[in-house]
């Protein structure tokens, strides 16, 4: 059985502010705007070229169990790409405010750049190289191997 982990609900203050920055910004497509039941809007985006999209709604909290994620409060959200001085070139072209890359190791994987959407939500961007010719669910061998 294969568990696809396909979208991550984000905490926001505001939806529509929210849904300018991903879909101008930072350049998500928004699969789904509107009411999935009485009260409660979802906006759906997904990032150019992945399989997991992101949720944002301001009540829907309110109907799952435990705690209620306050906006802001989500941090470490990541992003791959393969080349991270074109998504830096693409993401401040945009507009968006993002740090410069910082390359921490030598190895593939260990450079980063970061941002925060309107409410604080910390996102990092990390270049695989390799994901330029492999996708990344065939480049990661288990630990088990």
């Amino acid at each position: 059985m294969e568990y696809t982990l396909e979208v991550i609900g984000v905490p926001v203050s505001d939806l529509d502010r929210s849904k300018e920055f991903y879909e101008s910004k930072c350049g998500f497509h928004v699969d789904l705007d509107g009411d999935v039941m009485p009260g409660v809007r979802l906006i759906q985006l997904t990032p150019p070229g992945s399989g997991c999209s992101i949720m944002l709604s301001t009540v829907l909290w309110e109907t799952t169990p435990g705690p209620t994620p306050q906006p802001g409060s989500y941090q470490g959200l990541q992003l791959c790409v393969p080349d991270i001085k074109q998504a830096h070139a693409e993401l401040t072209a945009r507009g968006l405010e993002v740090s410069e890359p910082v390359q921490y190791a030598e190895q593939d994987g260990a450079t980063f750049m970061y941002f925060t959407d309107p409410d604080g939500n910390g996102w990092a961007v990390q270049e695989y190289r390799i994901r330029a010719k492999t996708p990344l669910r065939e480049a990661i061998v288990p630990a088990n191997e």
